[in-house]
């Protein structure tokens, strides 16, 4: 398994529609990565120039993969993707803001 530091850009036009899906926690059920995406995102942040930032688990060559097929190329442009040990990426963003502030509720 690796650790990735994920930035992107979320496309704004389905932002709403990205908050909605995981309040309602639609992604969970995806197999075999909805849970670790589904934290990742719930926990993300938000960069000074509006662009998104996340640590994520997985295990695809080449890295997201799956995740992206599934979700992140819907909802993000400009994926990028830094190798980094576990917590080390939710370390060096902790103190951006939340992506969702009513979302984001559990530690990393």
């Amino acid at each position: 398994m690796s650790y990735y530091l994920v930035s992107a850009t979320p496309r704004e036009e389905l932002f709403d529609e990205l908050h909605d899906r995981l309040a309602r926690s639609e992604f969970r059920p995806l197999r075999p990565f909805g849970q670790a995406l589904f934290m990742s995102l719930e926990n993300a942040r938000r960069t000074g120039d509006g662009g998104a930032i996340w640590e994520e688990e997985d295990y695809c060559r080449p890295p997201l993969a799956q995740e992206r097929e599934a979700v992140l190329d819907r909802y993000f442009d400009h994926l990028d993707v830094e190798k980094v040990e576990l917590g080390e990426g939710w370390r060096r963003i902790e103190n951006l803001p939340p992506l969702f502030p009513d979302l984001t509720k559990r530690g990393h």
